[in-house]
């Protein structure tokens, strides 16, 4: 019987799959038990009436057919310049690819930038599928730690140990998702001295830019010397509250990349649908009042979990300054924080991420989701510091 190909088995691995908690929740939940999910980063309010609304236009005039593998000129106008206030540079609508969310884009961007056996530096904490998508597009994921003491700050020196003649490529992401952390110009000044230094590819995932509540973004594309060698992942999954609707891009830095890229989304996905297009087209004809509007949802949300969180004398929480996470420091309370996060749900009903999911920096942390009703949410972490203050493993 004929073998399955090493590539696709190794993508996921045995240690980098984090997702037993909410698999959990959900059975659970179809058994009767009531459950606050904080697990995924996915809203709990729909869409917004009119992109719906222009999307159902789009449906009812017919545009079912094939959609365009780059984009429409229309969406990508609006992308460019959407992008030309978001990352500091004008931005040209030739160079960007729409794609099937920001998922496809990074995974687009590391095909484009590895080749088989390449080296990819990932910065912890990181989005669990970092590593799955380096390693589906042929790479090696090397990950560089970082520290609570540092508000997980990347140590430049720490990132020059990690290169190798095989390195060809860093992934940033700033804003980023756990930690809520903006990196700051000159982690960021840093990062970009090593991508010159070394020649390497950057993909910058900066898919919550919108969302930053204290502090500045800065795209690192936009420093001298960057622009040519990075990748910009961006997507409408959060900006928009449109995580179902595959709705992305991919800003690349040249035409030829661009092509690349066609040729990809040419043997895959062939392009995302018209009416999403139309939709995601209409979503950024509305200007920044969405993205103000679940930004300040979310920062409202923030400060009232931190808040009934603070109720705990043992919890230690990094009020993030960005995105719609918290990060939660169990070291000194559990040894095992997925353990915790088990006996967390079954007493509780609360379902939240373990940090391992997201790399060895974030080991004896959870990660909780602002995605419930703000009364859900409270009860929740009122429910998450009761349980801390009398957590015991003995």
């Amino acid at each position: 019987m004929p073998v399955l190909s090493p590539r696709i088995r190794h993508i996921v691995t045995g240690d980098d799959d984090g997702w037993g908690v909410q698999m959990r929740a959900q059975d659970m939940a179809r058994q009767g038990r009531e459950i606050i999910l904080l697990t995924m980063g996915d809203h709990d309010f729909p869409t917004m009436k009119g992109i719906r609304e222009a999307c159902g236009a789009a449906l009812k005039t017919g545009r079912t057919g094939y959609g365009s593998i780059q984009g429409i000129v229309p969406l990508r106008r609006n992308i460019a310049k959407r992008g030309a206030a978001v990352h500091g540079f004008e931005v040209d609508q030739d160079l960007v690819v729409v794609s099937m969310g920001g998922q496809a884009a990074l995974f687009a961007a590391a095909f484009a930038a590895l080749d088989p056996g390449d080296e990819a530096i990932v910065i912890e904490p990181y989005y669990a599928t970092y590593e799955q998508t380096i390693r589906a597009a042929g790479g090696v994921p090397v990950t560089v730690k970082t520290s609570t003491d540092r508000r997980f700050q990347p140590d430049v020196e720490t990132m020059r140990a990690a290169i190798t003649p095989r390195t060809r490529m860093i992934l940033c992401n700033s804003p980023n998702n756990p930690s809520g952390v903006v990196y700051t110009r000159e982690t960021l000044e840093g990062i970009a001295a090593l991508c010159i230094e070394h020649d390497l590819w950057l993909i910058s995932d900066e898919v919550y830019h919108s969302q930053v509540h204290d502090g500045v973004h800065l795209s690192p594309a936009s420093l001298p010397g960057m622009r040519e060698r990075t990748f910009i992942v961006d997507s409408m999954s959060k900006s928009h509250a449109m995580t179902g609707w595959r709705s992305g891009w991919l800003i690349c830095p040249d035409a030829q990349a661009a092509a690349c890229v066609m040729d990809l989304f040419l043997t895959s996905a062939y392009g995302v649908a018209p009416f999403i297009q139309l939709a995601m087209r209409a979503a950024l004809a509305g200007g920044k009042g969405p993205e103000h509007e679940i930004a300040e949802r979310y920062k409202y949300r923030r400060d009232r979990a931190v808040e009934a969180l603070a109720a705990s004398a043992r919890l230690k929480v990094l009020p993030p300054e960005a995105a719609m996470y918290i990060l939660i420091d169990l070291r000194h309370v559990a040894q095992d924080a997925e353990r915790f996060a088990y006996a967390l749900l079954d007493e509780t009903g609360v379902a939240v991420m373990p940090g391992d999911s997201f790399g060895a920096s974030t080991a004896g942390h959870i990660r909780i989701s602002l995605t419930a009703p703000e009364e859900k949410l409270i009860e929740a972490c009122t429910l998450i510091a009761g349980f801390a203050d009398n957590w015991s493993e003995t």
